[in-house]
């Protein structure tokens, strides 16, 4: 992964200082259209989430809400700079160094996201709009979606669209190892905005 230099991003990441995850939100909250890229019907949620935020925060949030389990490496993509966790991955900046604030003030509306750089889960992140935030409103909410998180470790989008063909053809020569590898009834078509919010709650919960 290599990292460019944007002069910009980095002057506001320069200025964002640390805050602890589990805080309400504060100033505005931003509203973010989060698309699973190569899905058909596509794959996708609605957050609401404060502009306090850092991109390591706003990670979690992209986890609770789609349903992934955190296990892989992962890394946003802001005008050709690769942000994520330097402790565990090369060549990146630090993702707890930048705020959404700074982004908007920066005027980006939008950006990507990769989950697990095996199966290469893309995510486009589109900033939608803002708006003041209420007292005591929450770090994060799912407000609409659609579909289930595709299963971990599935093999990216193409893997996923030949285990959906397995899944619905019961004649199908591993339709039982791999119901059996699921171990559980998976319906691609799931999918709960409050069930999304609770693990958003659960993961910004205050201390």
């Amino acid at each position: 992964m290599t990292r460019k230099n944007s002069s910009t991003l980095r002057s506001a990441a320069a200025m964002a200082g640390k805050r602890p995850s589990g805080s309400p939100a504060t100033g505005s909250l931003v509203t973010l259209k989060v698309v699973l890229r190569h899905t058909k019907p596509p794959v996708w949620r609605r957050l609401v989430v404060a502009d306090s935020m850092t991109l390591g925060d706003l990670h979690r949030a992209i986890q609770a809400a789609m349903g992934w389990h955190g296990g892989h490496l992962h890394a946003f993509d802001i005008g050709g700079t690769q942000y994520g966790d330097p402790g565990t991955t090369d060549d990146v900046a630090d993702e707890n160094r930048l705020r959404l604030s700074a982004l908007q003030k920066s005027r980006v509306t939008r950006f990507g996201y990769t989950y697990d750089f095996g199966d290469d889960w893309e995510h486009a992140v589109t900033i939608e709009k803002s708006a003041p935030a209420g007292e005591g409103a929450p770090m994060a909410v799912c407000i609409a979606g659609k579909r289930n998180c595709p299963p971990e470790d599935c093999g990216g989008p193409w893997g996923y669209f030949r285990l959906l063909e397995i899944l619905a053809d019961k004649s199908h020569p591993e339709h039982a190892g791999q119901r059996e590898w699921l171990d559980e009834a998976f319906d691609p078509e799931a999918f709960s905005a409050a069930s999304a919010s609770a693990r958003l709650g659960e993961c910004f919960k205050r201390r």
